[in-house]
């Protein structure tokens, strides 16, 4: 059982594309799965084809227990749910700020989820703050689709440097190539210069059409093209992170 958050300081990296993708994977090697949807965006919620309950907000998200037990929404794929995203998260910092343990309460609410589900992954918004730093305490791995770029490598030595300073398992952390586009020299070096390092995933993804149009199929690319270049990494990545997993049990 592992909570997977899929992060990075910065947006527009992947990260919705990788949620979708790799927890479609998870189900379709038979684990039962949810994804929660963390981004007030609710662009994970939208390629699945489901919205969150009306009445459903950032207060009761936090209140954990059978309100938000009773939020999990099935999807078209067998053993894959999915907690869809509200606009209220965007205050979920704020109410967090209000609450005891509040760096902690994240975990205490999803925790007990694992009792139904082998893996849980969290598509989490951008930016470093106090969900943030829930996130970081409540997962197994913290995987971060990285832009082979020189402002990526900045952000990641401030996220470096943020979990040096809390004491949190910089073990969690995780580096999948993201976006990448192998013509670009920059892309090529940046790659090698971490070519060998500990946890830097061997899979990357690459840049190309039929993951950006997911948002025109709203559905998993290994689902809507499974013999696609995109649809065979996606399969390849999750192998590799399966294999990470049974490392840091």
């Amino acid at each position: 059982m592992a909570i997977i958050a899929i992060y990075n300081i910065k947006g527009g990296v992947g990260k919705t594309a990788t949620s979708v993708n790799l927890s479609y994977m998870s189900a379709a090697t038979v684990n039962n799965t949810l994804l929660c949807d963390l981004d007030p965006h609710g662009s994970s919620s939208y390629y699945y084809r489901v919205k969150s309950k009306k009445n459903f907000t950032a207060e009761l998200f936090l209140e954990g227990g059978n309100s938000l037990e009773r939020s999990i929404r099935g999807t078209d794929y067998e053993k894959l749910d999915i907690l869809p995203a509200d606009f209220s998260y965007r205050n979920l910092d704020i109410t967090l700020n209000h609450m005891k343990k509040s760096k902690k309460r994240l975990k205490q609410i999803v925790d007990p989820l694992k009792k139904d589900y082998e893996h849980i992954f969290l598509d989490c918004p951008p930016n470093i703050t106090l969900l943030s730093e829930n996130i970081f305490y409540a997962a197994d791995m913290v995987l971060i689709p990285f832009i082979p770029t020189t402002l990526s490598r900045l952000s990641f030595a401030k996220l470096l440097d943020f979990f040096k300073e809390t004491s949190i398992k910089r073990e969690k952390l995780f580096v999948v190539f993201s976006m990448v586009e192998s013509r670009k020299n920059i892309h090529r070096d940046i790659m090698q210069h971490f070519q060998g390092r500990k946890r830097i995933l061997n899979t990357f993804i690459p840049y190309v059409t039929d993951i950006e149009k997911m948002g025109i199929y709203r559905q998993p690319v290994p689902a809507h093209q499974p013999n696609s270049r995109a649809g065979k990494i996606y399969a390849n990545l999750w192998q590799e992170i399966e294999a990470e997993l049974l490392g840091l049990q």
